[in-house]
C-alpha cells in the first residue's frame, strides 16, 4: 500500500510487487470523493476507509505500508487510521 499526496489531493494504490502491477487505487479526486467537504486529514480519512472497503472486497485484508518518505503525521496518519479500522492489516 503506497501513499502520495500531493498540494490538492491524496492517493493510495495497492501493488503486487511481484507482478509490479496497481490491484486497487483510491484517491480524493475519485467522483464519489470530489464532493466532501472537510479540512484536508478529514478527506485522507474517507480516501482510508474507501480503499480498505475496496480490498476487503478484493480479498485483500494484509499490506504493507510505504509512506513514500512522508512524515507519519497528518494526512498520512488519517489515511492509514482510517484503514485500519476499516479492517486492512499492516
Amino acid at each position: 500500500m503506497t501513499v502520495f499526496r500531493s498540494c490538492k489531493g491524496i492517493y493510495v494504490q495497492l501493488i503486487d510487487d511481484l507482478s509490479g502491477r496497481t490491484l486497487i487505487a483510491a484517491s480524493s479526486m475519485e467522483k464519489a470523493m470530489k464532493d466532501l467537504k472537510g479540512n484536508k486529514s478529514e478527506i485522507a480519512k474517507q480516501v482510508g476507509k474507501l480503499i480498505a472497503e475496496k480490498a476487503i472486497q478484493a480479498g485483500i485484508s494484509d499490506v504493507v505500508f510505504d509512506r513514500n518518505g512522508y512524515l507519519y503525521h497528518g494526512r498520512v496518519k488519517s489515511l492509514a487510521d482510517a484503514a485500519r479500522e476499516g479492517g486492512l492489516k499492516f
